[in-house]
């Protein structure tokens, strides 16, 4: 190396650093032949696509589009607020998947996400990675960016859900129409859970509820405080503080007032008192007057005596 060659390349250009080239994608497996122990040890967990099994086929969770996406968002964390205040039940999101052995074959699904009740008979441990169980309430997120997608969870899923033993199931989407809310029914079928005054109420979790067209507005959680279909669980502590704080204002008032009454009978009384001394005064100014008068009299009276017996005496 030469002397300046520390030199001339401290000086020399600076070539920009080329981004580093993307990874080819994985392909997607879908439709794949693979046997059940190969699905949990390779494709259960799988990063790049998440799948679903079904009696021996790979199937690909859809994508749904951004606004069902949010719907989904929102109730879910209408979920957790109910959860939260009724800690009755377990929720568990995506990738959690549960085994279904049915009459036509073995499924593994995994629903957008899951409720676990306590009391069902398969407790969902920390360290499970797949529920064991049946869920009690089984919620998607309908794409229906492809036909296939629609009828997988609209139909196929319906039957599959139903057949299983899930207590419940709802289909949620950007616009109602597309949107299902199911019970099932002692025969094993889902029937529609109808609204009792625009208002879906579960049977999974007593207390839940919901008005279907709330998942299209989405209003913020917050501005559901006072409202009678979920002021029994969202924010509920919100409420209590500010119950205290009306409580505790309304008593300071009674205090204020307890004391302003206070002061206005002390006042009362001193004016009372005032006006008795004031009685008593003129009535000691009356005895004087009236004493100093019957002096004046008595003794005009005895000057005139007095002058009587005197006429009497020079006559």
């Amino acid at each position: 190396m030469s002397p300046n060659a520390a030199t001339d390349l401290a000086h020399a250009p600076q070539v920009p650093a080329l981004p580093p080239r993307p990874l080819p994608a994985a392909r997607s497996a879908d439709g794949l032949l693979v046997s059940e122990a190969v699905y949990w040890t390779t494709y259960y967990l799988e990063s790049d696509h998440h799948y679903e099994w079904n009696n021996g086929r790979l199937e690909e969770k859809p994508v749904s589009d951004y606004e069902t996406f949010l719907v989904y968002a929102w109730f879910s964390e209408l979920v957790r607020h109910f959860l939260r205040t009724h800690p009755c039940a377990q929720l568990v999101g995506l990738e959690m998947g549960f085994r279904l052995p049915l009459p036509s074959g073995t499924v593994i699904r995994k629903p957008d996400f899951g409720v676990v009740r306590n009391d069902n008979p398969q407790p969902l441990l920390p360290l499970d990675c797949s529920y064991r169980g049946v869920f009690d309430l089984c919620i998607e997120a309908l794409s229906d960016q492809e036909r296939s997608g629609i009828e997988r969870d609209t139909v196929i899923k319906k039957a599959e859900y139903a057949a299983g033993g899930v207590p419940e199931y709802y289909i949620l989407h950007k616009h109602p129409d597309h949107q299902a809310f199911y019970t099932r029914t002692a025969a094993g079928l889902y029937t529609p859970i109808a609204p009792q005054a625009g208002v879906i109420c579960s049977r999974v979790l007593p207390g839940l509820q919901f008005r279907p067209t709330d998942l299209a507005r989405r209003p913020e959680l917050e501005t559901l405080r006072d409202d009678p279909v979920y002021a029994g669980f969202v924010l509920p502590g919100w409420r209590a503080d500010r119950e205290q704080a009306a409580t505790e204002a309304r008593r300071a008032d009674a205090e204020a007032q307890a004391k302003r009454e206070a002061v206005n009978r002390a006042d009362a009384e001193a004016q009372r008192a005032d006006a008795e001394a004031q009685a008593r005064r003129e009535a000691v100014d009356r005895a004087d007057a009236e004493a100093q008068t019957r002096q004046r009299l008595e003794h005009e009276l005895a000057t005139l005596r007095a002058r009587l017996a005197q006429g009497q005496s020079d006559g």
